[in-house]
Protein backbone atom coordinates (compact mmCIF):
# COMPACT_ATOMS: atom_id res chain seq x y z
CA UNK A 1 0.00 0.00 0.00
CA UNK A 2 1.28 3.53 -0.99
CA UNK A 3 2.62 5.49 1.93
CA UNK A 4 0.22 8.77 2.62
CA UNK A 5 -2.77 7.06 0.73
CA UNK A 6 -5.51 8.78 3.23
CA UNK A 7 -4.18 11.81 1.71
CA UNK A 8 -5.91 11.19 -1.44
CA UNK A 9 -9.56 11.07 0.71
CA UNK A 10 -8.77 6.84 0.52
CA UNK A 11 -9.76 5.26 3.73
CA UNK A 12 -7.51 1.96 4.59
CA UNK A 13 -9.05 -1.01 6.34
CA UNK A 14 -6.64 -4.42 6.85
CA UNK A 15 -9.90 -6.20 7.88
CA UNK A 16 -11.41 -8.63 5.35
CA UNK A 17 -13.97 -9.35 7.11
CA UNK A 18 -14.92 -6.18 7.78
CA UNK A 19 -14.58 -4.90 3.82
CA UNK A 20 -16.76 -8.01 3.31
CA UNK A 21 -19.72 -6.75 5.15
CA UNK A 22 -20.44 -3.55 2.93
CA UNK A 23 -18.78 -4.46 -0.23
CA UNK A 24 -20.43 -4.70 -3.56
CA UNK A 25 -17.65 -6.26 -5.05
CA UNK A 26 -14.38 -7.24 -4.22
CA UNK A 27 -11.37 -7.91 -6.93
CA UNK A 28 -8.79 -10.55 -5.36
CA UNK A 29 -5.17 -10.08 -6.40
CA UNK A 30 -2.71 -12.95 -6.78
CA UNK A 31 -0.29 -13.24 -3.84
CA UNK A 32 2.93 -12.86 -5.46
CA UNK A 33 4.79 -15.69 -4.00
CA UNK A 34 8.43 -14.41 -5.90
CA UNK A 35 7.82 -11.52 -3.16
CA UNK A 36 7.76 -13.15 -0.35
CA UNK A 37 11.54 -12.67 0.69
CA UNK A 38 10.74 -8.89 1.82
CA UNK A 39 8.93 -10.50 5.57
CA UNK A 40 6.05 -7.94 4.81
CA UNK A 41 3.89 -11.68 4.93
CA UNK A 42 5.28 -14.22 7.48
CA UNK A 43 3.69 -17.10 5.31
CA UNK A 44 1.28 -18.45 2.58
CA UNK A 45 -0.84 -20.05 5.41
CA UNK A 46 -1.13 -16.42 7.74
CA UNK A 47 -1.83 -14.39 4.21
CA UNK A 48 -4.73 -17.36 3.99
CA UNK A 49 -6.18 -17.01 7.56
CA UNK A 50 -6.13 -12.85 7.48
CA UNK A 51 -7.10 -12.29 3.70
CA UNK A 52 -8.15 -15.15 1.76
CA UNK A 53 -11.56 -15.34 0.38
CA UNK A 54 -13.41 -18.25 1.86
CA UNK A 55 -16.47 -20.07 1.38
CA UNK A 56 -17.23 -19.45 5.17
CA UNK A 57 -16.17 -15.96 5.03
CA UNK A 58 -18.91 -15.18 2.09
CA UNK A 59 -21.55 -16.96 3.79
CA UNK A 60 -20.79 -15.58 7.27
CA UNK A 61 -20.57 -11.32 5.87
CA UNK A 62 -21.91 -11.34 2.62
CA UNK A 63 -23.72 -13.60 0.53
CA UNK A 64 -24.14 -11.20 -2.33
CA UNK A 65 -20.91 -10.45 -3.12
CA UNK A 66 -19.63 -10.05 -6.75
CA UNK A 67 -16.35 -11.85 -6.88
CA UNK A 68 -13.69 -10.89 -9.34
CA UNK A 69 -9.77 -11.89 -9.99
CA UNK A 70 -7.84 -10.88 -12.89
CA UNK A 71 -5.45 -13.75 -12.93
CA UNK A 72 -3.95 -15.96 -12.70
CA UNK A 73 -4.83 -16.99 -9.26
CA UNK A 74 -3.14 -19.11 -6.04
CA UNK A 75 -6.72 -21.42 -5.82
CA UNK A 76 -6.60 -22.03 -1.72
CA UNK A 77 -4.43 -18.96 -0.91
CA UNK A 78 -5.71 -15.44 -2.04
CA UNK A 79 -9.49 -17.32 -2.99
CA UNK A 80 -10.92 -20.97 -2.36
CA UNK A 81 -11.19 -22.98 -5.62
CA UNK A 82 -15.41 -23.12 -5.06
CA UNK A 83 -15.44 -18.94 -4.35
CA UNK A 84 -13.54 -18.88 -7.64
CA UNK A 85 -15.86 -20.96 -9.50
CA UNK A 86 -19.21 -19.85 -7.63
CA UNK A 87 -22.10 -17.84 -9.59
CA UNK A 88 -21.30 -14.99 -7.55
CA UNK A 89 -17.83 -14.84 -9.60
CA UNK A 90 -17.37 -13.15 -12.78
CA UNK A 91 -14.04 -13.75 -13.09
CA UNK A 92 -13.80 -15.86 -16.43
CA UNK A 93 -16.36 -12.93 -17.80
CA UNK A 94 -13.36 -10.82 -16.56
CA UNK A 95 -10.68 -12.25 -17.88
CA UNK A 96 -12.51 -12.70 -21.06
CA UNK A 97 -13.61 -8.86 -21.35
CA UNK A 98 -9.96 -8.19 -20.80
CA UNK A 99 -8.67 -9.54 -23.52
CA UNK A 100 -10.84 -8.15 -26.04
CA UNK A 101 -10.33 -4.25 -24.21
CA UNK A 102 -6.61 -4.89 -24.50
CA UNK A 103 -7.33 -5.80 -28.11
CA UNK A 104 -9.30 -3.04 -28.88
CA UNK A 105 -6.89 -0.33 -27.07
CA UNK A 106 -3.88 -2.02 -29.34
CA UNK A 107 -5.98 -1.44 -32.54
CA UNK A 108 -6.19 2.03 -31.69
CA UNK A 109 -3.42 2.61 -30.27
CA UNK A 110 -1.20 1.04 -33.74
CA UNK A 111 -3.35 1.92 -36.00
CA UNK A 112 -2.83 5.56 -35.39
CA UNK A 113 -6.66 6.63 -34.61
CA UNK A 114 -7.82 9.57 -32.76
CA UNK A 115 -10.48 10.46 -30.70
CA UNK A 116 -11.60 12.97 -33.69
CA UNK A 117 -11.38 9.77 -36.32
CA UNK A 118 -14.03 8.12 -34.26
Amino acid sequence: MPLKIEELGLSVNNNIDEVIEWADAINVLRIQRERMNNALIPSVREYRKLFGITQSRIEKHNSELVIMHPGPMNRWVEIDSNVADSEQAIILDQVLNGVATRMAILYLLLSGTTKKDT
